[in-house]
């Protein structure tokens, strides 16, 4: 089973989220799959500067890694920009949502349980 870190940057109040365009397209966490020899918050940390070109400091992980598929878990952590301007590189879109502009239902399947903890936090 090969872990996929999602990253939940926040800044002011809002969350930055990844609109992966497509048929089964939605709004995710950006990041990426966990390398040999890395731990979560190190790919969490290098995906984020190869997706967006920012620097992040991760902080507290959102819950328990949940099933994409057969082969892969998702487990998203909170991060705070250290330096750096989002740049759109990966996705179709980027976007800050507040709060009161989470809707769960507009996210991947997987990504769906950490909004839901993201929303008791904020």
């Amino acid at each position: 089973m090969r872990i996929v870190v999602g990253v939940a940057v926040v800044r002011d109040g809002k969350v930055l989220a990844a609109y992966r365009a497509g048929p089964d397209g939605g709004w995710e966490f950006p990041g990426g799959k966990v390398e040999p020899g890395e731990t979560e918050e190190q790919a969490a940390v290098r995906e984020i500067r190869e997706e967006l070109d920012l620097e992040i400091k991760v902080g507290a992980s959102l819950g328990p890694a949940v099933g994409i598929d057969e082969r892969h878990r998702l487990h998203v952590y909170l991060a705070s920009i250290v330096a750096g301007e989002p740049v759109l590189r990966e996705h179709a879109e980027l976007r800050w949502f507040a709060r009161d502009e989470l809707d769960e239902t507009t996210w991947l399947v997987p990504d769906r349980p950490f909004v839901r903890e993201l929303l008791h936090q904020l």
